[in-house]
């Protein structure tokens, strides 16, 4: 059997493809962040191009994909596999003595994100790339106003960024003892470090569409 076609094989690849995808979202955040500067949308239409436009950033865009779907692969992997090691549920009075609930639920948290992703890219990154495309000139800032204005989209996108919050909670953590990261000295500040990442990109997306539907963006 090779590496990563063991337990612990699967673990590694997703605690990289997790790795990838955080960061990922770091640069992400950064970029909406911009927004909060309520300068009429020119830095951040700025930092929209500059995305969309640069060479490296469309070739990492394609790696992007590939450990998104590397990663989705593997969670299903990994879950499958679980199940039939255990095809009996432990019985138990209390589940939340061992994990939270969330750490007992990425699988339905994953499904949530994942959908979520094909309505965010729907909304935004296919109209990019068309513009791209076909030479045409696209405002980001005045779709994202548009979009925002309604409370349904608003709604959706604060769902999404809910299930992404409780799947880092316990992702981030996760990664770090895929990749054997873990020690008794360290493993508390990792757990802290999990959770206010967690909490701080999560808020900021968050802020982004309340913003702009309480017309504080404008």
């Amino acid at each position: 059997m090779s590496l990563a076609q063991s337990s612990i094989g699967k673990k590694v690849i997703m605690g990289l493809t997790g790795f990838f995808l955080v960061s990922f979202l770091i640069v992400h955040v950064s970029i909406n962040a911009t927004i909060f500067c309520n300068d009429g949308g020119q830095i951040f239409n700025a930092a929209c191009y500059f995305m969309s436009h640069n060479i490296v950033i469309r070739i990492v865009e394609i790696g992007l994909f590939a450990g998104l779907i590397a990663h989705v692969i593997q969670a299903l992997i990994v879950t499958l596999h679980n199940k039939k090691a255990r095809p009996i549920a432990y019985h138990t009075t209390n589940n939340n003595t061992n994990s939270k609930w969330y750490s007992r639920s990425m699988g339905v948290l994953g499904s949530l994100l994942l959908l979520f992703l094909v309505v965010h890219l729907s909304d935004f990154w296919v109209e990019t790339k068309v513009a791209l495309y076909t030479n045409h000139e696209h405002n980001t800032y005045t779709e994202i106003l548009e979009t925002f204005s309604n409370p349904l989209a608003v709604a959706i996108y604060l769902l999404g960024v809910g299930s992404l919050l409780f799947h880092l909670l316990h992702g981030v953590q996760s990664a770090f003892q895929s990749l054997g990261l873990n020690h008794k000295k360290y493993t508390p500040f990792i757990k802290q470090f999990g959770i206010w990442f967690s909490i701080i990109v999560c808020g900021l997306f968050a802020a982004m569409p309340i913003a702009v539907f309480c017309h504080w963006i404008h």
